[in-house]
């Protein structure tokens, strides 16, 4: 197969040879051809020499992202379907079947698929296609992954601003099979609804899952409170715990109606676990005023930062609940803290 030829400046091959994947368009001397969004690319330094194959992004700053550094291989659909059962059969060999059914199966370029996502919630898969390069193998990819997995259904939420940086529109819906009316996940021995078509992300934060069981081996006798719940995950995890009250915070009512049907599912009354709706940043002042305090207190914010340009603010967004959440905590107490 012809391909075409992306050519580095002189210099700018350094950073493909350390494996780095994104090769970014101040570091493109020319390119040879016209290919189209998404399509393979030889890649070459200045004076010739072949680096590996790549997929081409006319649109976004990062001009191509590496498929491989192999360039004797062929980007096709046995090399996908290689790419992504080698993904899947790490995780299924890291992760216990009886310690959760939900759990990222493809993690893009930490995959060697550039900008593909896949998450797997019972036999439901979510994909997100982030790229112009998985976008145009996106009817192979599905198959590939139903294939693999055996999946009753494919779900997509590529609903993402990060999909306009490469010229695409975003886009959600079903791709295959039929999604649950219900669709329910089990992890640690605890069972969580999961709104795959509205939630936030592709509905659930199954990178949390060690924090979350960190957390419940802290909570035992401590009134907790948590911020920005979404769904409870947090919560119901320290109410399992043995927590002596939870009372959780967040802007969504529509999260939280998930929350107090997780709280239910979990066999948590209203002892145990109050759901508060509201802003965050003007609750905790308003607890602060009311002498409250706590003995655990768990921070897990949205993205304060979608861009480099929201930094600034986002840091004094941080340093803000931060710096409340230690007002509020009892001498002792425990801040569980995160950023995205």
């Amino acid at each position: 197969m012809n391909l075409d030829t992306l050519y580095l400046k002189s210099g700018r091959e350094k950073s493909v040879e350390k494996r780095r994947p994104w090769i970014f368009s101040g570091a493109v001397e020319r390119v040879d051809g016209q290919p189209d969004s998404g399509a393979t690319v030889v890649v070459k330094s200045d004076s010739g020499e072949v680096l590996g194959l790549a997929a081409y992004s006319p649109n976004s700053q990062i001009r191509a992202r590496m498929w491989t550094w192999d360039a004797a291989q062929q980007v096709d659909g046995d090399f996908l379907r290689e790419k992504i059962k080698q993904a899947i059969e790490m995780r299924r060999s890291l992760i216990p079947a009886d310690e959760t059914n939900a759990l990222r199966l493809v993690h893009a370029e930490s995959d060697g698929v550039p900008g593909l996502v896949v998450d797997q919630y019972a036999d439901v898969l979510v994909v997100q296609f982030l790229t112009a390069g998985v976008e145009k193998w996106r009817e192979e990819i599905e198959e590939i992954l139903v294939g693999i997995t055996g999946a009753s259904c494919v779900y997509e939420r590529s609903d993402v601003e990060v999909r306009r940086l490469e010229g695409l529109t975003p886009k959600a819906g079903l791709l295959y099979g039929d999604l649950p009316e219900t669709l329910l996940i089990q992890e640690n021995g605890l069972k969580f609804i999961v709104d795959v078509a509205g939630g936030q992300k592709t509905g659930f934060y199954v990178d949390q899952r060690k924090n979350r069981q960190k957390l419940r081996q802290a909570a035992h006798g401590r009134d907790v409170l948590n911020c920005f719940c979404y769904t409870g995950a947090f919560s119901i995890y320290a109410a399992a715990g043995g927590a002596t009250s939870v009372l959780s915070v967040d802007s969504s009512g529509a999260a939280l109606k998930i929350a107090e049907e997780n709280s239910r599912l979990n066999g948590f009354g209203e002892e145990q676990l109050a759901w508060q709706e509201g802003d965050v940043f003007t609750d905790l002042r308003k607890m602060r005023d009311r002498a409250l305090s706590f003995d655990m207190i768990i921070l897990d914010p949205p993205k304060f930062a979608p861009t480099s340009a929201q930094a600034k603010q986002a840091v004094r967004g941080y340093k803000d609940i931060n710096l409340l959440a230690f007002k509020l905590l009892r001498p002792g107490g425990l801040l569980f803290t995160f950023s995205c």
